[in-house]
């Protein structure tokens, strides 16, 4: 095998693995595509948000004007994402390293978003009511 060939081969392998560390080697949602994962349930809405390395889905819609609660499940969550804050409904808790914790947020208008931080600021989520 040639000098240039090598070269050529090496500079490839980098942006290869360039380009699998950057996408995080997952098909993540990025937080620009809304998911849907919300159920009516006895008249009440449950949206469920999993806690772990940040917040999943991200970005999610749901229905305005029905009772609301929020599921935020944990499964061995030992990073800040355990630490959760809605300011908009008063809410700030450290979450159960592994269990499910439901939030009362009442009746969501339309228009007007939920938000969620993690304790340092570094992970969110965002619901929009429609």
């Amino acid at each position: 095998m040639n000098k240039t060939a090598l070269i050529i081969i090496t500079i490839g392998a980098i942006i290869a693995i360039g380009f699998i560390f950057m996408s995080g080697g997952k098909n993540k949602n990025n937080g620009n595509i809304p998911v849907q994962n919300s159920v009516i349930k006895d008249s009440i809405q449950y949206i469920t948000i999993d806690a772990k390395g940040g917040y999943t889905p991200v970005l999610s819609t749901a229905k305005a004007g029905i009772p609301t609660k929020l599921i935020v499940k944990t499964a061995g969550t030992f990073d800040c994402s355990a630490a959760l804050a809605i300011h908009s409904i008063n809410y700030q808790k450290i979450l159960p390293q592994t269990g499910d914790e439901t939030i009362d947020i009442g009746v969501p208008k339309a228009g007007v978003p939920l938000e969620g931080v993690c304790g340092m600021g570094m992970y969110s989520f965002k619901i929009n009511f429609e």
